[in-house]
This record gives structure tokens, C-alpha cells and sequence, in this order.
């Protein structure tokens, strides 16, 4: 690649030419993920041996196949290669980012065994749990260069679809981090794909007013009663100074993408509405903003009247 200087300029004009490595554990979807990004319009290459990175760049660089090329990197390579092929590609002047996939081992296993496929990191002899932690443990280095994390452990492939449309469906060339707001449900699990959370639970619960139980932070009488509080209003305040701060720090530094996640109880009430609200603001200062509810369609499976019911 002796004769390449920068992938990202010609004749000394930047160009909009843009990379993505598609990698991560294998059975997380990274296949699906190739699929929808060609429907987006991507010029993707699966199954790319690393050292081949920095040569499918320079081919589909400027004048070349695509100003969207996405390259899909499997695990059957030493986790080193891809670290060193990263590293070349960025020497290059390249625009890349990396999209990191990832399930839990108790769903990856269960995927395997639905579809009966071999893992190609299992050894003679190896049970599927080994080969999937050892992957995992090889990959560290790799997860630790991605710009995005997704975790598909909750997630059908059509939700898989949505994110990978939401994050990557923008053609536009504007480089602005793109933020996503997300509520959850700490009954539920804490989300694993997020740079900040806050926690939500310090602020009185709906779920305890009878005629709003039923209702999400979605309804405006839920959003009017949790908005309302005084405590609400000094934490968003407070968490407006704190996100003026960071959001433009991240950005400075290259970003490319920010999940804040919010979480009540059960993900239904509290954080939905502060999640919209949050959003909100963040839209006024002109921020790209994405926002997800998790666990917002999770229902309450003990009668209204059970004080037991932790709810929200």
C-alpha cells in the first residue's frame, strides 16, 4: 500500500468517502446487519480477511465503488489483524468507524443450537459455552476500537434492522455525533450498548396513582405528573448544564455516537418521560437524536391493586 498517502483526500480536497468494519462475536448479526446496510445503499464486502482491509479502501476510495463502503470481519482471524488493519486504514487519512456486535453466551449458545451450525472458534472435543467466552476474551481489543456497540442479546432481526437503519440509514455527509436517548427498566437489566446512565428512581412513581398505572410516559398525564415535580425540575437543571458540557467535549474528540440511557423500575413510566424530555432539549440545540424505549411495552403481569407490584 506504498503508494497510497491518504484515502480521504484527493488533489487536496477532503472527499465524503466513508468506511465501516462490521465485526463482532459470531451468531450476533453481523450477516443481517451486511444485508440491511446494502439495502441502505452500502457497498458491503463480507467476510473480508483483515490484511485485505486497507486494499478494498483504497479500491472503493475516492472515484472508486462507493462513498458508503462497509467491510464485515469475521473472527477467524487473529484479533491482532484487525487492530493492525484499523491502524493502516486510519494512517491512510480514511474516514472509518466500527460497529461492534454482541450477544450474551446464554443466547449466543441457544442460536447455535437452534440453527445446528459449528462455531468456527470451537475446537475438537470443546464445549459451544468455551468457544463462545474464549471468543469473547479475544475480541476485547477489537470492542475496545469500536465507535459503536450493539448489543442483540433483546433483539429479533428486524429490531436489529431498525438500529442499524437508525444509525446508518443517513446519508447525509454532515459529521455531527449522532446521540440516542434510552429508557429501561432496571427490573429488566441494566442495557449493555450505552455510554451514560442515569438513574431515575429517586423521582416519585406513577405507578403508585391509580389512574395513571395503566398509562406509559408516552401520555401526556404521565409526563405532566413526573415533569411536574420540583425534584424533576432541579434534575433536569442540573443534567442540562452537565450534558452541555459533554456533548460538545465528545464531539471535539471524534465521537461518532453517544447513548445516554434512563432508567426507572420497570421502564414504563419515569424514565419515558424523561427520556422524551431529555430528547427534546437535546433536538433544540440541534443535536441528531435518536430515542428508544426498551421495556416501555412491558406490562405489569400482577393486578393493579397487588402493593407488591414494584412497577413504573
Amino acid at each position: 500500500m506504498g503508494t497510497v498517502t491518504s484515502i480521504g483526500t484527493t488533489h487536496g480536497e477532503a472527499t465524503s468517502t466513508e468506511f465501516l468494519i462490521v465485526t463482532g462475536l459470531s451468531g450476533a448479526g453481523r450477516s443481517q446487519a451486511a444485508n440491511t446496510l446494502e439495502d441502505l445503499g452500502w457497498f458491503v464486502v463480507d467476510n473480508l480477511p483483515p490484511s485485505l482491509i486497507p486494499k478494498v479502501a483504497e479500491l472503493a476510495g475516492p472515484g472508486g465503488a462507493s462513498p458508503r463502503t462497509a467491510m464485515v470481519v469475521g473472527t477467524t482471524h487473529d484479533a491482532n489483524e484487525v487492530l493492525d488493519a484499523l491502524g493502516e486504514l486510519r494512517q491512510m487519512g480514511a474516514r472509518v468507524r466500527v460497529l461492534y456486535l454482541e450477544a450474551s453466551v446464554e443466547v449466543l449458545v441457544r442460536r447455535y443450537e437452534d440453527t445446528r451450525r459449528r462455531h468456527p472458534q470451537v475446537r475438537e472435543g470443546e464445549s459451544l459455552t468455551v468457544a463462545i467466552e474464549r471468543e469473547i476474551e479475544m475480541l476485547e481489543g477489537v470492542r475496545g476500537e469500536a465507535d459503536l456497540v450493539i448489543s442483540t442479546t433483546e433483539l429479533n432481526v428486524h429490531d436489529l434492522r431498525k438500529r442499524i437503519v437508525e444509525y446508518f440509514g443517513d446519508s447525509s455527509t454532515d459529521q455531527l455525533m449522532k446521540t440516542t436517548i434510552t429508557s429501561f427498566g432496571y427490573k429488566h437489566g441494566l442495557p449493555r450498548d450505552v455510554d451514560l446512565v442515569l438513574d431515575c428512581r429517586f423521582l416519585p412513581n406513577p405507578h403508585w396513582v391509580e389512574e395513571l398505572r395503566p398509562l406509559t410516559g408516552l401520555d401526556r398525564p404521565v409526563s405532566d405528573y413526573v415533569l411536574g415535580q420540583p425534584t424533576t425540575r432541579e434534575f433536569l437543571r442540573r443534567l442540562d448544564q452537565l450534558l452541555d458540557l459533554l456533548v460538545p467535549a465528545y464531539i471535539r474528540e471524534g465521537k461518532s455516537y453517544l447513548t445516554i440511557a434512563m432508567g426507572c423500575t420497570g421502564g414504563r413510566h419515569r424514565s419515558v418521560a424523561l427520556a422524551e424530555e431529555v430528547a427534546r432539549r437535546l433536538r433544540i440545540r440541534g443535536y441528531r437524536l435518536g430515542v428508544q424505549h426498551r421495556d416501555v411495552a412491558r406490562g405489569s403481569t400482577s393486578s393493579p391493586s397487588t402493593t407488591q407490584t414494584t412497577g413504573d
